[in-house]
């Protein structure tokens, strides 16, 4: 526990959550900062997570709520994004009773925990009825399930924590389905030919800056396989895959900070997603670790 904090555990809703509050009196109502854990909706917990919630709330002086969303494969997809939508919801309605500005909250995630915060932030754009999310902070993000084959992919292949093959394999586990079709996904045989298409002017290893490509080789041609294809559309449903959204979602996206590792699968990701944002005119903050590690 910290000495400088008020720590609470509460629900919103069925949903666990931690709130941290800083002691000292505000004479203005605080920022609200809403954390979303990473660990591939697997892993993870409050507690994994206690220390990155307790400095981020001294340091900023602001108030946050480190969301306990329920796991999988207990809790079946889409359980974890609905949790943190809910929980970002009843925050959003409720800041003032904790003393926060409802004007003045960010959405925060690491890894799948940069996945949820991207989808929440999605849905909410068109809600009329609560606050605007101020800012989203994705951290090492995982934001698409329709190329293994990026630079980043191909460079951090064999990297200890997150490999190439147990991001695929966390996946299929994730969404509770059968781990031999972790090949055919690897070499992208679960994506039609007019997906490929539609999807290219966003996924696509030539929007990715040169200086990330050293290296990268342009793999084969992969053979569609439907059955793999129908068993799998889960992975290009925008909770799962936040960068297949519409422009006419993306435009309105809040202030984003995207924080990217060179040694980690998931950077062009990040890379991605941060041009799609600034192509929509969005306001995006970068910051890129180059010695960092997923």
């Amino acid at each position: 526990r910290d000495s400088k904090l008020f720590i609470k555990d509460l629900h919103f809703e069925e949903v666990p959550v931690r709130i941290y509050l800083p002691k000292v009196p505000s004479a203005t109502k605080r920022r609200g900062v809403i954390f979303f854990h990473g660990g591939c909706g697997m892993f993870g917990s409050i507690r994994s997570h206690e220390r990155v919630c307790q400095y981020i709330a001294r340091k900023s002086d602001s108030v946050v709520v480190s969301v306990g969303y329920h796991l999988s494969p207990e809790y079946k997809y889409p359980a974890q994004t609905l949790d943190c939508l809910t929980a970002t919801v009843h925050f959003l309605k409720t800041a003032e009773t904790y003393g926060v500005d409802p004007d003045r909250i960010i959405v925060c995630g690491d890894s799948a925990g940069g996945t949820y915060t991207a989808s929440v932030c999605q849905e909410l754009v068109n809600r009329r009825d609560i606050p605007k999310i101020r800012a989203q902070v994705l951290i090492c993000p995982f934001l698409q399930a329709l190329n293994f084959n990026l630079p980043s992919y191909q460079k951090s292949a064999f990297i200890a924590l997150l490999s190439r093959e147990r991001v695929v394999r966390f996946i299929l586990k994730y969404l509770n389905k059968d781990g031999s079709m972790k090949e055919a996904i690897l070499a992208g045989s679960h994506v039609p030919d007019s997906m490929n298409l539609k999807y290219r002017k966003w996924i696509n290893p030539d929007l990715i800056p040169e200086v990330f490509k050293l290296g990268y080789k342009q793999p084969l041609p992969a053979s569609f396989l439907s059955q793999v294809h129908e068993e799998t559309k889960e992975l290009f449903e925008t909770r799962l895959s936040p960068l297949l959204a519409e422009d006419a979602v993306v435009c309105h996206l809040p202030d984003t900070c995207i924080i990217t590792c060179e040694h980690d699968v998931l950077r062009d990701d990040g890379l991605l997603y941060k041009k799609r944002l600034e192509d929509n005119n969005v306001k995006v903050t970068w910051y890129h670790m180059e010695e960092g590690f997923h």
